[in-house]
């Protein structure tokens, strides 16, 4: 069925079904429900090339993506990655990624928006004062991050987690449960969601008289291997901690295996907190001992990213709209009292 067909069968002008079919903001609610249905069960699909002639949009949400031999491919990316194609895919909507030398970005956000590639991208891993985001601002494209940035002169619409608040209820749990030496394992300094989580620990210590001492910090990028060498290195320490909260559940696996290669038990000798990002395939639960975390899914926020690119894409949101989600603490076998 071709849009001829369609707009026939609804007694619509194929101007208004392909204005429906593209979320603009003058069709009602009802209109475009009706129009979905339609396409659905009959099969319609857009020509991408006439949709492109006919509303000036690409269909295409971007992503540029730093590549190169210090690169790692980030499991926490892949599953944000797939709960953001769970709602492109279901909305017709395409995802492209464009390869950039790490140290060099901006040359490519220039040529996807100068060759109007893409109706809007999303920005990830923001760090302290992002020139990425001054960019896409100063190049006018439709745009989100996921995470903030700090000290910008402007404000930008973002999605984020509480990280601060997360690391710091974390922290404060480890202090009421007696703990004196808490350490924290980070994801890498240079990364707002990082540089957050340190401030809540430190305000939740701080609160009781207590300091991180730079002993007790490890920032590091999340993967197993580096979580296994931050803790071994901590707990080889002659006033090694008996707590640690941690960035991430991938991470805490290399903390578990530091902590039995050591001879440590937990909880018995060292309570552990990790964050989760809602793996489906590593749960806390799981863990030898089931694991304390502070979770919030990273497939969620992918779908919202998704949801509200397209809504500014269509011009339903617009503005500087920032988006916090508050994280959950769930308590389970791997924290106990502090070791006498």
């Amino acid at each position: 069925m071709n849009l001829k067909q369609l707009s026939r069968m609804l007694d619509l002008s194929q101007t208004t079904v392909s204005r429906a079919l593209n979320g603009y903001p003058e069709v009602s609610e009802e209109t475009r429900r009706r129009v979905a249905d339609a396409a659905r069960r009959h099969g319609y699909r857009p020509n991408p090339s006439a949709r492109r002639l006919a509303t000036g949009k690409a269909g295409m949400i971007g992503y540029v993506m730093p590549t190169g031999a210090s690169v790692d491919i980030d499991p926490h990316f892949v599953e944000f990655l797939s709960g953001l194609g769970d709602y492109a895919r279901a909305h017709e909507l395409d995802l492209v990624l464009s390869p950039a030398e790490a140290d060099d970005e901006e040359t490519t956000y220039r040529r996807i928006v100068a060759n109007k590639q893409v109706d809007a991208v999303y920005i990830s891993a923001p760090r302290h004062a992002d020139r990425r985001i001054a960019l896409v601002q100063q190049l006018g494209i439709p745009y989100i991050v996921h995470g903030r940035s700090e000290e910008l002169d402007f404000d930008y619409p973002f999605l984020d987690i509480d990280n601060e608040a997360a690391f710091h209820d974390a922290a404060r749990l480890m202090v009421q449960l007696g703990h004196r030496r808490i350490a924290l394992v980070n994801g890498d300094e240079t990364q707002t969601f990082a540089i957050c989580r340190e401030r809540g620990v430190r305000r939740a210590l701080d609160a009781r008289g207590l300091v991180l001492a730079p002993v007790m910090l490890r920032s590091v990028a999340m993967t197993e291997e580096n979580g296994y060498r931050a803790a071994r290195s901590l707990l080889m320490q002659d006033e090694a901690p008996t707590a640690i909260v941690c960035s991430s559940l991938i991470m805490a696996l290399g903390v578990v295996r530091a902590a039995r290669d050591l001879g440590r038990s937990i909880p018995r000798d060292l309570s552990l907190i990790a964050h989760d990002d809602v793996f489906p395939w590593l749960k806390p639960e799981n863990f030898p001992v089931p694991l304390t975390t502070t979770r919030s899914s990273i497939r969620a926020a992918g779908q919202r990213i998704a949801e509200r690119l397209a809504a500014r894409i269509s011009g339903q949101e617009a503005g500087a709209l920032g988006e916090v989600w508050p994280v959950d603490l769930i308590v389970r076998s791997s924290i106990a009292g502090a070791p006498a």
